[in-house]
């Protein structure tokens, strides 16, 4: 049976063009709550014991800005029948709801249809099809409180996304000059009470990097092999498992051994309908379901970062949404870096290559994946001559990826699947 439905508090209908309304209407806190029902749920997560109220979710940006030097907001997007709220809490000030009435359901969930195809059509991905509905998305969803987050000087954004939108590339939605990661660090979070709000630096710390290149029953991933490689080098400590050491009693094992701080899987992991055992990580020797990944206690000690460079999301299906966003909280992690869809080998070669590179100086993950997006988007990251080139060096493609063809990879398919999920920090 799917979880029951818990809906979002709203306020009274408001007539009216966007633009701001009294602060009292926002309830932040009370929203935060309902997503955390809907999360736990579906999780099948024990429910808080107590929730962070308006002032709560603002001490802990306060904290984290001392701690990071960074300047964190919220950002809650509500989707009605007849239109979308969208509701800021930032370190200082009164929470700002802005409405906007074009965006109502119907209108806003065809415009996001319309930018996912766009995004995901193999044959514009030399064009700028996308634009339209990246830009009318921006309207709607960032440019209305946009201005408050400019005037805060907010550099890092947290999403908490109403469904229908949690599959969204919001990295890539774009006003006309810039994607939005190009202006802020992004993560979509499940709700504020379900992150672990401790900030954890990951500069120093040592990563597990498992992975598959072959499967009986799915397509290969011939370049996890380099990949596993370059995020060893990367990492320092040069060891890593694939194929038949990639199994669970391994991944036990190992973690059991070394507090790793970083988990790296690269492998098929699925996010599909339904509840949260039909999710699951693909090892070499079982299936890992989203509602077994508590066993593994990567909450004790603390995993900072779960890395997925292969996943798949079922499109428009509300219940592998919560299961896409509700990962880290899923996997007891503070982090996850995971994509909305299954990209090229060389595309996710290239992202995984370079948020290693960045995860070594960042302050916060959310601020390395972005980094490491615009390496691509910049054009610092290209396929040519049969290798990957980078900033840092070049890496030869695998035997099986020799013919990709040279080019950019610039276009949003290949970097703004990638998400950071949970915690920014």
């Amino acid at each position: 049976m799917p979880p029951e439905k818990v809906p979002t508090p709203t306020p009274p209908p408001i007539p009216g063009t966007p633009g701001q309304t009294p602060p009292v209407l926002a309830n932040p806190g009370g929203r935060d709550i309902a997503r955390s029902i809907d999360f736990t749920r579906y999780l099948n997560l024990p429910p808080l014991e107590q929730s962070l109220d308006t002032d709560g979710i603002q001490d802990l940006l306060r904290r984290i800005a001392r701690e990071t030097g960074r300047r964190p907001a919220v950002l809650y997007v509500d989707v009605f029948e007849k239109r979308t709220e969208l509701v800021l809490v930032a370190l200082e000030g009164e929470p700002s709801l802005a409405i906007v009435p074009e965006a109502n359901r119907e209108a806003l969930l065809a415009r996001v249809r319309e930018f996912r195809s766009e995004v995901l059509a193999p044959n514009r991905r030399n064009s700028t099809s996308y634009l339209p509905a990246a830009q009318k998305l921006h309207s709607w969803l960032i440019e209305p409180i946009e201005q408050e987050l400019r005037r805060l000087k907010i550099d890092t954004l947290g999403l908490v996304l109403d469904r229908g939108l949690r599959h969204v590339p919001m990295a890539a939605l774009h006003d006309g000059k810039q994607f939005l990661v190009e202006k802020y660090n992004l993560t979509l979070i499940p709700s504020v009470n379900l992150i672990d709000p401790r900030f954890g630096d990951v500069r120093q710390a040592k990563v597990l990097a498992m992975g598959a290149s072959e499967f009986a029953d799915d397509e290969a991933l011939p370049a996890v092999p380099t990949e596993l490689s370059v995020v060893a080098k990367q990492a320092g400590d040069g060891r890593f498992f694939l194929n038949r050491d990639f199994t669970l009693s391994n991944l036990r094992a190992q973690r059991e051994q070394k507090p790793f701080g970083i988990i790296h899987l690269a492998t098929h992991a699925d996010f599909n309908s339904g509840p949260a055992s039909n999710s699951f990580v693909k090892l070499s020797d079982t299936r890992l379901g989203l509602d077994q990944m508590r066993q593994l206690k990567w909450n004790d000690p603390p995993v900072e970062l779960l890395v997925l460079s292969a996943c798949r999301t079922a499109l428009g299906d509300e219940n592998a949404e919560l299961g896409f966003a509700g990962l880290a909280v899923a996997a007891g992690v503070k982090t996850a870096v995971a994509s909305l869809w299954y990209t090229s080998d060389t595309s996710a070669l290239a992202v995984m290559t370079q948020l290693y590179e960045q995860l070594k100086s960042a302050p916060i993950k959310a601020e390395a994946l972005r980094a490491a997006q615009l390496d691509l988007i910049q054009g610092r990251v290209t396929i040519a001559g049969g290798e990957l080139r980078t900033p840092q060096g070049n890496t030869p493609l695998p035997p099986e990826l020799k013919n990709t063809a040279d080019g950019s990879l610039v276009h949003p398919y290949y970097w703004s699947g990638f998400t950071v999920v949970g915690s920014p920090w």
